[in-house]
């Protein structure tokens, strides 16, 4: 009896945050450890179900580049990253769209609308469709002055290496009024029709933005941001962030993930939230918990 107890507290303890957001939008950006093993997946796919079915509206955007390296290999062709991103030339690109807009995105559309039951469904859209996200190319330069310590010795021209210029949300607008949830392969063009590679964590954020989202979360195969001391933040200000990355507390790989943090809330999302997509349901724990698992960034 204890624990039936227990299990209708826990319950309780979710309520006001199921008000509180109800109606409200979440973008998720998915990958790491989350997307590659069975049973992190499961999770994930049932904590988006849980979102929908409770009045929350939950926006996926997708990382692959691990797939993508495969299929590069299969093929022959080798895999070229410079401080972190992939030397994509026009042969290059277009494997990455048969990935990330095929294979990935619509495995993750059949996850989802398996723990559906039918009520909900999941669709699987590029920055292509309904002119979802237009690119242009990334502006390798100032993209490495960003970087903090790490300079390349030569500035590489990355082919379709891209970034977000504007968001048209309509589709994702009338996708959300039909019950339908996104879900997004990082892939924009121009108005000359090329293909871009978009980092996924970028891509994430600006969409966020466009739909005045209420959070934005990065499942992550960390634990959350850490101090100078290596402890983990449960909360951070894009103050303490831009100060992090200055004195290298933050660098490398994070810095993407946290700019993007920083220019979501920055430009009109409430939170943004860096999860550990290791641990099971953990945005369920994060969202409907007081104590949370990862690192909240506000303004």
């Amino acid at each position: 009896m204890e624990r039936v107890v227990e299990k209708a507290s826990i319950l309780l303890e979710a309520l006001p945050y199921i008000r509180t957001f109800r109606g409200k939008t979440f973008v998720i950006k998915y990958g790491g450890n989350a997307m590659d093993k069975a049973d992190l997946r499961s999770a994930f796919a049932q904590d988006v179900i849980m979102l929908k079915y409770i009045g929350i509206n939950p926006v996926i955007v997708h990382g692959g580049g691990p797939q993508i390296g495969q299929y590069l290999k299969k093929m022959g062709l080798e895999s070229k990253f410079v401080g972190g991103l992939r030397v994509t030339d026009k042969e290059t690109m277009d494997i990455v769209e048969m990935v990330l807009g095929g294979l990935v995105n619509k495995s993750i559309v059949q996850l989802i609308n398996s723990y559906s039951g039918g009520h909900v469904k999941a669709v699987g859209i590029t920055g292509k469709d309904g002119g979802l996200i237009k690119a242009k190319k990334l502006d390798a330069e100032e993209y490495f002055k960003s970087m903090g310590d790490f300079r390349p010795t030569e500035l590489l021209d990355l082919g379709h290496v891209g970034e977000v210029e504007e968001v048209d949300p309509s589709l994702l607008i009338n996708l959300d009024e039909d019950n339908y949830i996104p879900v997004i392969a990082p892939i924009g063009y121009d108005d000359e029709g090329n293909a871009y590679n978009i980092n996924a964590d970028l891509v994430a954020s600006a969409i966020a933005v466009s739909l005045k989202a209420e959070k934005v979360i990065f499942l992550t195969d960390i634990e959350g941001l850490k101090d100078s001391e290596g402890k983990t933040l449960s909360s951070v200000s894009t103050k303490e962030i831009e100060e992090m990355i200055k004195t290298g507390v933050i660098k490398g790989g994070m810095i993407p993930k946290v700019k993007a943090c920083t220019y979501a809330v920055e430009n009109g999302v409430n939170k943004a939230h860096i999860l550990d997509g290791r641990i099971p349901h953990c945005i369920l724990l994060e969202i409907f918990t007081q104590e949370g698992i990862g690192t909240e960034v506000y303004k």
